[in-house]
């Protein structure tokens, strides 16, 4: 087994996502790896082209990039502790997409992941970004879903 020394963990600030960060933070730090922390902004769609006078596009993506940042340094000053050997990102885009470039470039040997679960028709019309990442990436990924509630 090839040595977990590049972890990828994606969060969307999402109880889910929170719940799978723990267990990518842990393995980080058992493994004594790099931890890469990534938040994607689902890329918006444009209404540019819309009658949409109190609110300019560009003011718009601004805005969702400060508060992701924000959100980001207020969850890693809550989560991290005293570990230190950690980068962030925030990039716009395609989720699934972002995670498996993010994870190509950074040449990570494990994405840990959140699932939400879905099943039926909501899987159908949404699909499901960690499935796509599974599909996609080309090292092993960890799907991590909520405990069912008792």
């Amino acid at each position: 087994m090839k040595p977990f020394t590049r972890i990828l963990t994606a969060i969307d600030f999402s109880e889910n996502s929170d719940y799978a960060f723990d267990y990518a933070l842990t393995l980080a730090k058992q493994f004594d790896s790099q931890l890469m922390v990534l938040h994607v902004i689902n890329e918006p769609v444009d209404l540019r082209g819309f009658y949409v006078p109190h609110i300019s596009f560009e003011q718009l993506e601004k805005e969702i990039e400060e508060g992701a940042e924000k959100m980001m340094a207020k969850f890693c000053s809550a989560k991290m502790g005293d570990f230190t050997n950690f980068t962030t990102s925030i990039v716009t885009g395609i989720p699934y997409e972002e995670v498996i470039r993010t994870a190509e470039e950074m040449a990570a040997s494990l994405i840990v992941l959140g699932t939400h679960g879905r099943t039926g028709i909501d899987h159908l019309i949404f699909g499901s970004t960690a499935e796509r990442v599974v599909r996609g990436a080309s090292c092993p990924v960890l799907t991590i879903r909520l405990p069912a509630e008792q």
